[in-house]
């Protein structure tokens, strides 16, 4: 069986190895009950056994929630025990409330099925797994509000043949980003596109999804929709197979990578570039540096202008390897003046 985890910001899963999927082509098919289609009785086994191990989570007690998971996953508990920690602070004064509940029947399943995907309610949700094992699983997510950064957290449980539920994955990521929910990004992302600033609405179309969707294995029509519009407005002079090259004022700079980040708190775009070796040699020079940087800023802006009402800031790092010899933070308005008017959009402060 193969061992894997999703790429998600404090995912683990070290047992089932996940499909990290759109809706699926319906290779294996087991199946799947909702919370709504669950007896009294069998949502809160479920429900009980899920806000406990978040207790656990709230308690910061790593050996408790150890106890409660399946040997496999218990014998390689760094992972979890580290998402422990971060998550402690951030919920242990939070409001638990279990959103969705999904119990999942495998027991017929093939021995060694490669993939088993699960068809959930009406509209479908699908699961997709892979090298899953015979078993009954359910899928257990839970939000922790009420705090100043509201989590959302996803178990993953196996049924043992005492019909005990016990920990086999475990995710979390924020509810909100920036203070704003995957709603609001999505309603904010289709004004964007409304008004021809696809930058800014994909950047928020790919926040919104990040958001709304709590683990990567799971799809959906309204999530579908989402990744539809999203792939509608795509840049593609966005830096990815190849670099972005910046001029200001003569200047060349290679932008290799634009991403968003809320390291500081705002909603801020992440720019890297590769300095060449004059550009590399002024960076050692802090005014000399300070300057370089606010000019791939002020390049950026002046190439697009929307940027200016979507984002708090630019945070820029100037790179060589794996290194960063200099990296700068401005909020928008100590970067330029944007000169051009711009399509009415989004204040990034909305």
């Amino acid at each position: 069986m193969l061992l894997g985890k999703c790429s998600v910001p404090q995912a683990r899963l070290l047992v089932l190895t996940i499909a990290c999927a759109t809706l699926p082509v319906a290779l294996s098919a087991a199946s799947c009950k909702t919370q709504s289609q669950m007896t009294g009785v069998e949502r809160e086994a479920l429900s009980s056994a899920a806000r406990s191990m978040v207790g656990d989570v709230q308690r910061g007690d790593v050996q408790t929630l150890q106890a409660k998971t399946i040997p496999a996953v218990a014998a390689d508990f760094g992972g979890i025990a580290d998402s422990v920690k971060s998550l402690k602070p951030l919920v242990q004064d939070a409001t638990i409330t279990v959103e969705s509940l999904y119990a999942l029947d495998a027991s017929t399943e093939p021995p060694g099925a490669t993939r088993t995907d699960f068809y959930c309610g009406t509209p479908v949700v699908v699961l997709n797994f892979n090298g899953l094992p015979q078993g009954s699983y359910a899928l257990a997510i839970l939000h922790a509000t009420g705090v100043a950064q509201p989590q959302q957290v996803a178990l993953i449980l196996s049924e043992t043949a005492s019909h005990q539920w016990l920990l086999a994955g475990f995710f979390s990521k924020p509810m909100t980003v920036a203070g704003h929910d995957g709603l609001w990004y999505w309603v904010s992302a289709r004004k964007f596109a409304k008004n021809g600033m696809t930058w800014n609405a994909w950047f928020y179309y790919r926040t919104a999804a990040y958001s709304l969707n709590p683990v990567e294995f799971m799809s959906s029509p309204n999530l579908d929709k989402l990744h539809h519009e999203e792939d509608e407005v795509h840049p593609e002079t966005l830096p990815g197979v190849k670099p972005l090259m910046l001029d200001a004022h003569g200047t060349a700079f290679q932008v290799t990578a634009i991403d968003t980040t809320t390291a500081l708190g705002g909603f801020d775009l992440e720019v890297h570039y590769i300095p060449d070796a004059t550009e590399a040699a002024q960076l050692h020079d802090p005014p000399s540096a300070r300057k370089q940087v606010t000019e791939v800023m002020a390049a950026l802006l002046t190439l697009r202008p929307e940027l200016h009402d979507a984002f708090h800031g630019i945070w820029v790092f100037a790179d060589e390897g794996s290194a960063s010899l200099f990296s700068l933070e401005l909020p928008m308005d100590q970067i330029m003046p944007v000169t051009e008017p711009r399509p009415a959009g989004l204040s990034a402060n909305q």
